[in-house]
């Protein structure tokens, strides 16, 4: 008798102590970790308002692809995978900008290429819209303003410009201007005009990606002041900067930066030479605490180069240049 209960009793442990082994399931990714990964993405798109791009953004962009990529395989349910795929894509997205706005185009390239990719996976339009209006970007920085336009139409087709008007609008933003770098007029005008239309019937309360928040009202402006420069109409341009500056919320600092930038530009092409250099050197003052973006850094080399065009005979680009040289040159 005892026998036969140190037995029972003994197999009632056995199955006791296996249970859990049985039972246990493997991991599966849901919700949670959507939301988690969503909060590091709107993380690095706050930095990258602030300060711009560069590479620690770049690598920490490209690990929180990595680890959406990883978790997509152990997903609870066919959504999710989807919903991982796209937050993939927009974190290699957010990899590519970060290389575009640090000129370092070849990477840009191949992170806009494979973000391109993982937002056919996750069926993200909104993603795909972001790539191509960063490659219109990214071939605008290059010269190659052709492939600019061809990016700005691409953008325009995606499924979420015909749901969202702020986003039909942005892929005409970005259309003009590469019309504009062409030196086509009517081009660049009847594409900002489209984009006007499409912002004037966005409804801005409702949900988009954070990556989004950087356009609007100001924004387009900003964008319209550098089409109306380039072609030819710097007063216009002057005036939408103003307007562009007053609007420009305070946290995105590299965008008030540029256009800060593009006025000072504006103001050397109507000859005000002393008031364009002051107005360049706020740049510095607005970044300060931070290194400049390469693309800034490139923008401030375009206007010395104007600078030195429009006052050949005078010491003004000279002393400009001297004056703002070690805070031009950081990396």
């Amino acid at each position: 008798m005892r026998r036969r209960n140190f037995i029972a009793a003994t197999t009632a442990t056995t199955a006791a102590a296996a249970m859990p082994l049985i039972s246990a399931r493997p991991y599966a990714a849901g919700t949670a970790d959507v939301m988690r990964l969503r909060s590091g993405l709107d993380a690095l798109t706050a930095l990258d308002a602030a300060r711009g791009g560069h590479e620690a953004l770049e690598r920490a962009a490209l690990a929180g692809a990595a680890e959406a990529l990883e978790l997509q395989k152990l997903a609870a349910s066919q959504r999710i995978r989807q919903r991982l795929f796209s937050l993939a894509a927009n974190y290699t997205a957010s990899a590519a900008w970060s290389a575009v706005d640090a000129r370092q185009s070849d990477r840009a390239q191949g992170h806009l290429n494979r973000a391109l990719y993982l937002a056919g996976l996750g069926k993200d339009s909104t993603a795909e819209l972001r790539v191509w209006n960063a490659h219109a970007m990214l071939s605008a920085h290059r010269g190659e303003f052709s492939e600019a336009v061809d990016a700005g139409k691409a953008a325009q087709i995606t499924a979420v410009t015909r749901r969202d008007p702020l986003f039909a609008s942005l892929a005409h933003a970005r259309t003009a201007i590469g019309y504009s770098r062409l030196g086509d007029r009517q081009g660049a005008l009847r594409s900002l005009g489209r984009a006007e239309e499409g912002l004037a019937k966005a409804a801005f309360d409702e949900p988009r990606p954070s990556w989004a928040a950087f356009y609007g009202a100001a924004e387009l402006l900003a964008i319209t002041a550098i089409v109306r420069d380039d072609i030819g109409d710097a007063p216009a341009a002057e005036a939408a900067s103003h307007r562009a500056l007053v609007a420009i919320p305070q946290q995105f600092r590299r965008n008030r930066a540029l256009a800060t930038l593009q006025l000072a530009l504006t103001q050397l092409h109507q000859r005000e030479i002393d008031q364009a250099c002051a107005t360049a050197e706020q740049v510095f003052t607005l970044m300060e605490g931070s290194s400049l973006p390469g693309r800034m850094r490139s923008f401030l080399g375009d206007f010395h180069r104007d600078l030195v065009s429009a006052a050949p005979d005078v010491g003004v680009a000279r002393e400009w240049k001297d004056r703002h040289r070690s805070q031009w040159s950081q990396t």
